[in-house]
């Protein structure tokens, strides 16, 4: 199904029959996604005085109870209430999910015992280019993403610069394939997530940024519009689906 969106007074033709999803889903088990030091996720049929929510079983559905948590297990997108004292819902806030994106791969640059992402290293890969989202696929980029345990391991993160430059920028959505912008163990000041939000001055309240996504090889660098829709929970984050289309040639 070929379509024309129009987007700051240009027209884009997409084609909705080719989407590119970038989203890990969820499964129950120790091959699933992880981060933050939690057991993996559990998806079990529920049981309950001597019923087991089985077809197999003798039950009449299968009726999973599902346990998770949207920051460890899946690739979920946040607002500014996963840092604040006062309750911000991404369901709310998040009301638009046609964007236009950038896809750009990075390699982290060691800097003492940390593998980081610069401002300098997005700055060259975006150059002049306005998009009001910015997709961040990291090298090396295995399948082994979709199933890595990343507790505990001091994954790659951004240094604050770079987030100042994306803000700077217009961008209102970043993604990347990372558990977090920010260091795992930084004492919790939160310095990339902060930064994004604006904490400290006019809260940023429209913006989101989604991690635990994996951008395939076969996705080239390049703009696209990103369709961006989360689960309707009412939290500061939730299970979200981001799917990529190219924009055809006229």
């Amino acid at each position: 199904m070929i379509v024309t969106l129009k987007h700051n007074s240009r027209n884009y033709t997409i084609d909705l029959s080719k989407p590119l999803d970038i989203s890990i889903a969820l499964h129950g088990g120790d091959k699933n996604v992880n981060a933050w030091y939690l057991p993996p996720p559990k998806i079990e049929p529920h049981t309950e005085d001597g019923f087991v929510g089985k077809v197999t079983e003798g039950a009449s559905t299968n009726f999973n109870d599902v346990w998770f948590n949207p920051h460890s297990h899946v690739t979920h997108t946040e607002c500014l209430g996963h840092i604040t004292e006062g309750f911000h819902s991404i369901n709310q806030k998040l009301k638009k999910f046609f964007f236009l994106a950038e896809v750009v791969t990075v390699a982290p640059e060691q800097e003492g015992d940390d593998f980081v992402i610069s401002e300098k290293q997005l700055k060259y890969a975006l150059g002049n280019k306005k998009r009001e989202a910015v997709v961040i696929r990291t090298l090396p980029n295995t399948k082994e993403k979709r199933s890595r345990n990343y507790s505990d391991t001091n994954p790659p993160y951004l240094l604050e610069e770079a987030v100042n430059f994306l803000v700077k920028k217009g961008v209102e959505h970043l993604l990347i394939d990372l558990p977090s912008v920010d260091k795992e163990r930084d004492g919790g000041a939160l310095l990339c997530h902060n930064a994004f939000w604006n904490i400290k001055g006019k809260p940023r309240e429209k913006a989101t940024i989604t991690e635990l996504i994996y951008v395939p090889n076969k996705v080239k660098d390049g703009t696209y519009f990103l369709n961006l829709q989360v689960a309707p929970f009412e939290n500061d984050a939730s299970p979200s689906r981001p799917v990529l289309y190219k924009i055809e040639e006229k």
